[in-house]
This record gives C-alpha cells, structure tokens and sequence, in this order.
C-alpha cells in the first residue's frame, strides 16, 4: 500500500511497489508530472520533456509488470538525463546557442543502457554552457535554482540533476564529472552524486579517450539508489580504451563494510585549499559525530602535489581538443569561460602537457600511500554554502581570490586527479541552512568498497536530523517568484537542427 506522494518513494521503493502491484509505472508517472508541474517552474531543473513517448512507455511497462515479466530492473522508471549527454530523439541542447534545435539520432551509450534495462528518459536536466563551471546557467534555458533558496545556485555542471532529485521530481539521473560536475550539485542540494573510477562506465563518446579525468556517473537521493542505477549502465565498451571488461554482477553485493570496522582519513581542505569557516566547523561537527563510531579516524596530509596546475593543464587540453576550431569559426557563438578554457590550452606547450601527466602519476601514487589501510577519506564536498544563482562562480574564499573561475571547485577536482572513485553524501545542513555534504574518496578500482563504506556512513547519519539528508519545503518553492529564465537570450528552436563543431567535454 502506498501512502502520500508517490513522487517522494526512492528507486528502490518504487521498483518494490511495481513487484507487489501496489503502484504502476503509468501511477507513477502521473505522480511524478504532477510534481514536476508543481515545482519545476520555481527552480528550472528540467528543460526538454518526452512526455508522449514517456506515458505509452509506461503503459507497456505497467502491462509487463502486471504479467510478471519486466524488461529489466529499471522497467518503468523514469529518469532524467543531464543535457550534455545525447538522447534519440530528444532535444539534447548542450546549453549552448549552437545546439538549440539539435535532436540526435542516437543515444549516449549510458543513456542506451538505461533505457536496455527499461528507464523511460521522461526529461533533460539543466547545464551550464558545455558544462563548463560550477553554477547552472546558460543562454537557452536559463538557470536553474537551488530547491532550498532558488536565489541561490544548484551548483554545477549537474545542477539540474540534483535540483531535479531533491525536489523528488524524478527518482535517478544522469551526471558526469571532470573537477567535480555531479559531486559539488549534489552537495548543495542534499542528494548522492558517485564518481566512479574510470573502467566502470564506458564513455565510448569521450573525445581525448584515453585521458581519465572525464567520467560519467549515476546521481539519485540515496546509496542504494545509486547501486541500482550503477548496476544497469555499467560496464565495459570497445570504444572506451579505459573501460575494463568486469563481472556484470560485481555491483549486486557489496562487501561487509560495518560502520565499528570502518578506517577513515580526513582531511578539512585537501592540502590547502581554501575552505569557509562555516564549511569547516560543519565539518569538524560532523567527524564529531562520526568518528567515535569508527574504527580509526585519522588526520591525513593530502598535499599531493602541484594539484592545481595539473588539473588546469589536463582540463585545457580537453577544451582546445572540443571546441578550439569551432570557436575560430564562430567565436560569438560561445561564452566567456569556453574562450578562457581554450585560450589557456592554446597558450601551454607540449613541455606542460607531459608535465601535467607525469605530475598526476606522481600524485596518484602519493595518494596511494595515504590511503593505504584505510577504507576512505572523509572530507568537505563544497568549500562554501550555496551563493546567489547570478554570480558566476565564488570569487573569494576565507580571504582568498580565486584566480580562475573554477578554483572553487578544488576540494573536488584536485580529488579527480587519482582517478579513484569519489561519493558525496547528503549531511544535514551548514550554519547557514543549506545542505551539506560530505565527500568520501576510495582508491583506484576500489568502487565497491567505497560504496559499502557510504552506506554504512549513511545509515547512521540518517538516524539523527541534524546529520540525515535535508528535505526542502515543497509549498515555499511553489510560491517560489525567481525569475530563473531571465539570462534566456537563444530560447531552443523547434526544429532539428544539427549542431556543428560540437563537442561535449564533460
């Protein structure tokens, strides 16, 4: 029996409820428009919607489940899928004027494997322009609000996925992550954003295939919810040279991770990079909390390395790769930071690109040897609390400017460099109200470990409201009047025009 809003049921639960014939996918779906009418327009997650194909999909899913014959473990459940990702059929706009009647013919191989296992892709989630910084904004769609302030910024580069999960419009949705596009999101709005190691998910269509700071992952409201969706799109593809052929059951059971038998590493600001007061004491509240229920919680010095001139290097090599030659032939078709990202590619020589990657070997390595006994180290996702939604970036930092616009992000992206898989968790909220995340960081292939170390995490912070995953107030976002959509200056067209030069970094 199913009671209150279907819409706020997780993954888990709503499969469960198709199995016992409780609820249907086709009741389902209504619940979740029904929702999303109601509160996407306050913070403007969701931009292009298949709600035709979605509700005959649900019927036939709805018949499947009734004869005891689903198509997969996802079969009737509606996902979104972030707006850098291709989907057949559907509006895929890359936040960008050059792509905004683009309808590809084909699916991102993960967005295929979704739909294998029976996802119906109901909607695309906002991005920033080609995903590039940490706030969600763009020309087409707009930007799109925190669902617990949406003055406020969702965070980015999935900062549709995780607005869009936290106001329970959809149950499971897509994200990727190169400095930190689905973990910081997820943070600042109090959802699970994984990271996984980079053999996990093939991303046969990442343009520098060989490069492992670019991944997909899966983002929903809580770890097993994330299990669910990882078991449906991971594995190996040929056109992933860092893909690894894998048990496809190697997600189905975790090992035994007890919270008592758990050894953990912290760490307030990866090696030094500047973090607000507030983020801090919030963090040492939370260790507080947890570290008596441990086994080991330990300090660990992770100065790594010269972490920040190494990302910045391997992240402009990506952007001159995508979008160097199209912005020589149409400059104004694209924004101020994709300029910026490919002018610093451009000014590095081949000397940095080799430095680059012999430093990020080196600090793999060191990263190594600080994990080496442990199970994660614990950490801040996010050195601030969500900002207003119409600055760019967070500019200062406890005194600190930040010399480039994304410098705010290096609790992440200085996490991406080892290449381990990375989960944020949703910890209550900061001393100014808003979510909190905490951000865990396994080793290199070590995804299930880190997974069944966050469940564990998880389940105890959730007994306690002060720890536990932040709701936000419903009725306070529908009389919601920020005007999320007023950057708009390239609305998406209504035909099917064909992106050209385009690539997608992230």
């Amino acid at each position: 029996m199913i009671y209150g809003d279907p819409a706020e049921l997780s993954a888990r639960q709503v499969i469960a409820a198709f199995g016992d014939r409780s609820l249907t996918p086709s009741e389902y779906l209504d619940a979740c428009m029904a929702r999303i009418s109601a509160l996407n327009p306050a913070i403007n997650a969701l931009t292009a919607f298949d709600g035709e194909r979605a509700v005959v999909q649900a019927a036939a899913a709805s018949r499947r489940w009734h004869e005891g014959r689903p198509a997969g473990i996802l079969d009737g459940l509606p996902v979104g899928v972030k707006d850098l990702q291709e989907t057949a059929g559907l509006l895929t706009t890359h936040g960008s004027p050059r792509a905004r009647g683009h309808v590809p013919r084909t699916d991102l191989p993960m967005v295929a494997r979704l739909r294998a296992a029976g996802a119906i892709v109901l909607a695309k989630t906002n991005v920033p322009e080609l995903g590039a910084g940490g706030n969600t904004r763009n020309p087409v769609w707009g930007a799109t609000g925190n669902p617990f302030d949406p003055r406020l910024t969702a965070g980015g580069s999935s900062g549709g996925s995780a607005a869009a999960l936290a106001a329970d419009l959809l149950p499971l949705c897509t994200g990727s992550d190169t400095g930190g596009s689905l973990r910081l999101p997820a943070a600042l709005c109090g959802v699970v954003g994984f990271r996984p190691s980079t053999d996990v998910i093939a991303h046969p269509t990442r343009l520098l295939g060989w490069s492992a700071i670019s991944v997909l992952g899966p983002m929903a409201r809580e770890v097993d919810d994330v299990l669910l969706m990882l078991r449906a799109c991971q594995g190996f593809d040929a056109g992933d040279p860092l893909s690894a052929p894998s048990d496809p059951a190697r997600f189905d059971v975790l090992p035994e991770k007890p919270l008592a038998a758990l050894r953990l590493g912290f760490s307030e600001d990866f090696g030094g990079a500047p973090v607000d007061p507030d983020i801090r004491a919030t963090f040492r509240a939370r260790l507080a909390v947890l570290a008596p229920q441990v086994a080991e919680c330990r300090e660990v010095d992770l100065d790594l390395g010269a972490m920040d001139r190494a990302f910045d290097i391997l992240r402009a090599e990506s952007f001159v790769a995508g979008f160097a030659e199209a912005i020589r032939e149409a400059p104004d078709d694209f924004g101020v930071h994709i300029h910026r990202n490919v002018e610093l590619g451009l000014s590095l020589t081949l000397a940095d690109r080799a430095w680059a990657h012999a430093e990020q070997t080196r600090i793999l390595r060191a990263f190594n040897a600080r994990i080496a006994g442990l199970d994660a180290i614990i950490l801040p996702t996010s050195p601030v609390s969500p900002f207003a939604w119409t600055e760019p970036y967070a500019r200062r930092i406890d005194g600190q400017e930040m010399d480039i616009y994304y410098r705010w992000l290096a609790l992440t992206y200085r996490g991406s460099l080892g290449g381990g898989p990375a989960i944020t968790l949703p910890s209550g909220r900061d001393g100014a109200g808003m979510p909190f995340g905490l951000q865990l960081l396994g080793p290199v292939r070590g995804d299930a470990g880190l997974l069944a170390a966050a469940r564990s995490i998880e389940t105890f912070l959730a007994q306690d409201p002060q720890t536990a995953r932040p709701r936000p107030d419903s009725k306070a976002l529908t009389r919601s009047t920020v005007d999320l959509r007023s950057i708009v200056t390239h609305p998406p067209l209504q035909g099917t025009q064909a992106a050209q030069g385009l690539r997608t970094v992230v």
